[in-house]
């Protein structure tokens, strides 16, 4: 299950890009039942079944009107928590996917985005962990766009910043000027050209009047970083809520090191979602793409 980063820049709740950051979660059904976990989050995540991947499980079998068995859950995951990077959509579409595989049901990505949408609030995420690629999101549907090839994203993950979605959202402005929603309109538009087939554009198509500005207010460690990107040319933009920014570095130049606190993750886009593989006694995801 990859992580995703979402809005892009002007793509507020509809651009998502999955990355090739992946979590791999494994449900067991002839072990005792019990949650397990490993990597980013192993010691804060909940073992009672209250995580996501479990809620998220239960949401899928009473969509389906059936019961799940006892199982295991495990998950090694590698998708920091809060860090604007989509891990809590990444659980989701994870737990609806395993428990439809679970109870003998074909996958229907329209099924799981309505599902996982409910339980986020919002499908960008959601849209791009199911597909993988470059997903738009509206409504409860998707449409999946190839990224060009010649994207080089950067991911800056501040060590010691974290944001919930609740908290960056509730900070948003209700109203807004027609002329900011019209800049917008048409920078989104521009982001799908530009992350598709020109990314000599993403430096204009990244640019945003609706939250960042806002959402990096909240974030007094992370704005300069943002701003020092911009200055020296860098298409830059916040992952989802934030904290973590994704930048796109250039032929011949890379984004520089900004010091201590900060990881910088040069990860390649990832083209598919999420899939499932069964074992004699497990589901889990397949070795080449994993949840």
């Amino acid at each position: 299950m990859p992580a995703t980063s979402a809005n892009l820049g002007a793509g507020f709740d509809s651009l998502a890009l999955a990355l090739d950051l992946c979590n791999e979660v494994t449900v067991d059904t002839e072990a005792p039942s019990g949650v397990t976990w490993e990597g980013e989050g192993a010691t804060e995540l909940p073992t009672d079944g209250s995580d996501a991947v479990s809620r998220a499980m239960r949401e899928a079998a009473d969509a389906l009107g059936l019961d799940l068995p006892t199982f295991a859950l495990s998950s090694v995951n590698r998708i920091p928590l809060e860090r604007g990077l989509g891990s809590s959509a990444a659980a989701a579409v994870a737990g609806i996917e395993l428990a439809t595989a679970l109870l003998g049901h074909d996958p229907v990505p329209e099924r799981t985005l309505t599902i996982a949408s409910r339980l986020e609030g919002h499908p960008d995420n959601v849209a791009a962990a199911i597909h993988g690629g470059l997903t738009i999101a509206f409504d409860d549907r998707a449409i999946r766009v190839d990224p060009s090839p010649d994207l080089r994203p950067a991911v800056l993950i501040p060590e010691h910043d974290r944001l919930a979605t609740t908290v960056a959202r509730d900070a948003l402005p209700r109203q807004v000027a027609l002329s900011e929603a019209s800049f917008n309109a048409g920078r989104a538009a521009l982001a799908v050209v530009a992350i598709a087939w020109r990314p000599d554009l993403l430096r204009e198509a990244l640019q945003d009047r609706l939250h960042q500005r806002v959402r990096l207010a909240l974030l007094p460690s992370v704005e300069p970083i943002f701003q020092r990107l911009l200055d020296e040319g860098f298409p830059v933009c916040v992952s989802g809520a934030g904290p973590s920014l994704l930048a796109f570095e250039q032929e011949g130049r890379g984004v520089p090191d900004i010091g201590a606190g900060w990881r910088i993750l040069r990860v390649p886009l990832h083209a598919t979602g999420v899939e499932v593989r069964e074992a004699s006694s497990s589901l889990s995801p397949g070795p080449d793409r994993p949840m």
